[in-house]
């Protein structure tokens, strides 16, 4: 089953940024410049953490994961949006 998580990053480097965003575009959907929402199976989460690992630097760079729980179309009931509000997507990860 997959689950719906909202990964979140603070990156020090632009070039490393660049990097984490374009890694990310595989795995989720942007909502904001560095927050995505990833809908992913166990194995497809392992897979974008060890990625996530192998680009940022660890005593800089920081990442942070949400799960949402079960991506069972009842994932938006758990997320509030204030201003323009985001409609969260319904696609699997596409891995790149």
């Amino acid at each position: 089953m997959d689950n719906l998580f909202v990964v979140s990053y603070d990156i020090m480097n632009p070039k490393r940024w660049h990097k984490v965003h374009r890694a990310m575009k595989g795995f989720g959907e942007p909502l904001q410049y560095s927050v995505f929402v990833c809908r992913l199976t166990d194995q497809n989460k392992v897979r974008m953490l060890s990625a996530l690992e192998n680009l940022i630097d660890s005593d800089v760079d920081r990442v942070m994961v949400v799960n949402l729980g079960p991506a069972d179309g009842n994932a938006s009931d758990r997320v509030t949006f204030l201003g323009r509000k985001e409609d969260l997507p319904d696609r699997k990860a596409t891995i790149v």
